[in-house]
């Protein structure tokens, strides 16, 4: 059997669905699941006073100007093939080289230094619930897209999880509309392909070639929320400084029901798979608006 990537191996912030049994022994975890969405967790996600997600919201952030997050080779396509996957806890997918045989990477807001994309995945529930991990402003989404990236400093993401600055996620807001007037071809090329994923451990090839920047389809990105936090499975290490953009990206049902529609390692369907959110514990959270106090648009 093909050994899994460092990746897949860390079961990086994808949720469990139903119980399963860890054959990670860095992680020390057993039985854990998210029946309970994380509340019947033990170890560090118990103890831990700066576990992740959060309920955001303005009027409980501090409001500075921090630097905008800049985007590199975000724009430049990616090299094929590019993999989606089912590993039995979501649709992710490894970000490979650019054409340019560099990696995409993040760096602005309240990150010190240079971050490397690493994956992403999403977050769901189902028919009768919302599946977005945090909330903003009181209201939870219909999915919740990471991007997960390690600080340039650490070789890999196993070692960069052991360190307070080692990981950095962007977290991007999907609603339900029912006739979308945006078409983002990034986003849409890989959902389309969620159907052949269906079952544990299959896979599909992403026709084409998208940029890691099409997945983030017209956000603005320049109006965010910051702060310092954790993984959201165990055992939610307390090493990702969280960038959740507070535009939401409008997205079509039938997209979404694709999701639904996935299904575990042991064939249950894999819905609400979410953490709920976690205490704040007086951590600061940092929101950066792209407006000044009389709502002129400051552009950078």
């Amino acid at each position: 059997m093909q050994s899994p990537s460092v990746f897949h191996k860390l079961l990086l912030l994808l949720p469990l669905a139903y119980q399963h049994t860890s054959n990670d022994a860095e992680k020390h975890v057993t039985h854990w699941n998210y029946e309970l969405h994380g509340e019947n967790w033990g170890g560090t996600c118990s103890s831990g006073v700066r576990q992740s997600p959060l309920q955001l919201a303005v009027q409980k952030s501090l409001i500075v100007p921090l630097p905008r997050i800049l985007f590199g080779n975000y724009d430049v396509k990616l090299r094929a093939p590019l993999t989606l996957e089912n590993n039995g806890h979501s649709a992710h997918m490894d970000i490979p080289e650019t054409l340019n045989g560099k990696r995409p990477f993040i760096t602005g807001g309240l990150l010190n230094g240079r971050f490397i994309a690493e994956g992403f995945h999403f977050h769901w529930g189902s028919i009768n619930q919302r599946g977005s991990e945090h909330s903003i402003n009181k209201q939870r989404f219909d999915v919740e897209m990471h991007i997960v990236h390690r600080n340039a400093r650490y070789s890999d993401l196993t070692e960069a999880v052991k360190h307070k600055d080692g990981v950095a996620v962007l977290g991007v807001m999907f609603k339900v509309v029912k006739s979308p007037n945006r078409f983002f071809p990034g986003i849409n090329k890989v959902l389309s392909e969620l159907p052949k994923i269906t079952n544990y451990k299959q896979k599909a090839t992403i026709p084409g070639s998208i940029s890691l920047g099409q997945m983030l389809g017209d956000l603005n990105p320049r109006d965010f929320f910051t702060y310092r936090g954790s993984l959201t499975t165990p055992e939610c290490e307390e090493a990702v400084t969280w960038t959740v953009f507070s535009h939401v990206l409008p997205i079509s049902l039938s997209l979404v029901t694709k999701f639904w529609r996935l299904r575990d390692s042991e064939g249950h369907k894999l819905i609400n798979n979410f953490r709920f959110t976690q205490p704040r514990n007086g951590r600061p959270v940092y929101y950066r608006t792209g407006k000044d106090l009389s709502g002129a648009y400051l552009g950078k």
